[in-house]
């Protein structure tokens, strides 16, 4: 096995795209890079994942993103709420789509076994996000799959298992409010054994560990026969790689607000408050074991939708005129989800009316104004690092700091997802440097205060008047 590790393979599998890309932890950026849709098969007996199409694209692109470059160590980071069934031959149930509606009398059975909040810290959640839920739906449903099962395996080391052939569970998936484990006991929850699933977890590694090296015949299917042995690390959650960088470079209190579909927002080291189930408020754990305040919303596809996918910069006297008319995309854009989740969404205006600026500045402003409200219930303290598509959204950054009042930071490179997945090659003692950060605007928003103030008022009024 190798010792020195620099360059990276990283398969970073989110819930819209997957991508593998090659990143070099000495200069801290991708060398390369292969990303494909990934899609929701409707053709089987629920909403799934095409995991062997994805397992294709994986071995080609680990070939194409090394050709020409040294390969340390290949690492993996997914999106968090899932889980993989597996037997003695394969998958024994296809991976369920988390946004699969469960609701019947499986899940209301399943809703007199689960924890309470203060066991799991783990609120309850819709559709399948409750990987728990997931299991005993499954299980359910599909008794005579579910009876060959050999392995749960969480997600990042379902592909750690095809890859290198040794099943494992690792905890920043298994504490992504599934249910399935007690922050603060640091073991699994009483579900487990509830359930009788203690049999079918797994050993649980740590994120850094290497769990063997690529199986021979995957070497070989990609082109990295001349390569040696490359070791495959264990893996991770995705928000919780996007948190490690700074993990391993800042002085708490600090927070990350990690974005994509979904915004995660991390409090390390902030102000100690109850974490309320019912406003998208729980607790993740690190890559260190540590639990994390942390709270969600449906971020990234709420702005996709606001800006209708067509997302335009808006000028300064544009977002002057949003701001000054009270032109709003409402709280509750996802209902039932997130810190407001009374909200009813909708617009406060006809969108036809509006152009694409002045949709994006309502956008941008709502989800600003939807982090702010989730970093406050979380106690969040110090600056604010921001990860992911909404680190280039220079008026979500300039508000979501006046909001805040504290510093907000958008690193330039070396940090998010596939960065941070790579950092686990370096082992849990790494330390690093900081990365340094793209400028920030303080010029002050005029009347964001009462803009803010609007927002939160229509979901407390007697009556919503919105246009959806």
């Amino acid at each position: 096995m190798k010792t020195v590790a620099r360059h990276v393979a990283v398969i970073d599998v989110g819930k819209t795209n997957a991508k593998v890309v090659l990143h070099d932890l000495a200069e801290r950026r991708d060398l390369a890079f292969r990303s494909t849709a990934n899609e929701v098969r409707r053709d089987g007996p629920y909403p799934h994942f095409d995991l062997d199409g994805l397992f294709a694209f994986i071995v080609r692109s680990l070939g194409e993103v090394a050709e020409g470059h040294p390969l340390d160590a290949i690492a993996i980071t997914t999106h968090g709420a899932s889980i993989v069934l597996v037997d003695s031959e394969g998958l024994a149930l296809p991976m369920l789509d988390y946004e699969t509606d469960l609701a019947g009398p499986e899940s209301d059975a399943y809703d007199a076994l689960r924890p309470d909040f203060s066991e799991t810290l783990s609120p309850g959640m819709g559709g399948g996000l409750n990987v728990g839920r997931q299991l005993y739906w499954l299980e359910r449903r599909f008794p005579d799959a579910f009876a060959r099962t050999r392995h749960m395996l969480t997600y990042p080391q379902y592909w750690a298992w095809r890859l290198s052939g040794v099943a494992s569970v690792e905890t920043t998936s298994l504490a992504c409010h599934t249910d399935l484990w007690s922050p603060p006991r640091g073991t699994y929850s009483a579900l487990v054994e509830r359930a009788g699933w203690t049999s079918l977890l797994p050993q649980r590694r740590s994120a850094f560990d290497v769990l063997g090296p690529l199986r021979p015949e995957i070497t070989e299917r990609a082109g990295l026969l001349d390569r040696g042995a490359i070791p495959v690390l264990c893996g991770i959650h995705d928000s919780n790689a996007s948190l490690l960088p700074h993990l391993l470079s800042r002085p708490a209190p600090f927070a990350v607000v990690s974005t994509g579909t979904w915004v995660v927002s991390f409090a390390i080291g902030g102000r100690s408050v109850p974490l309320d189930p019912g406003r998208g408020t729980f607790s993740n754990v690190n890559a260190f074991g540590d639990p994390v305040p942390s709270g969600i919303f449906m971020g990234g596809r709420e702005f996709d939708l606001l800006t209708d996918h067509a997302p335009e910069k808006p000028s300064e006297e544009t977002i002057a005129d949003v701001i000054r008319r009270g032109i709003m995309a409402l709280p509750g854009q996802t209902r039932g989800s997130g810190s407001l989740p009374e909200g009813l969404g909708g617009w406060s205006a006809e969108p036809s009316t509006l152009s694409p600026a002045e949709r994006t500045a309502a956008a941008s402003l709502y989800c600003a104004l939807a982090t702010q409200a989730v970093l406050a219930l979380i106690g969040a303290d110090g600056p604010t690092v921001v990860e992911g598509p909404f680190a280039r959204n220079d008026l979500y950054l300039r508000a979501l700091g006046q909001l805040t009042g504290r510093r907000v930071a958008a690193p330039l490179e070396g940090t998010g997802t596939s960065a941070g997945a790579a950092l686990l090659a370096l082992g849990p003692q790494a330390t690093i440097e900081r990365a340094a950060e793209r400028p920030i605007s303080e010029s002050p928003l005029p009347d964001l205060a009462d803009y803010r103030r609007a927002w939160l008022g229509v979901v407390h009024a007697p009556k919503q008047e919105v246009t959806a």
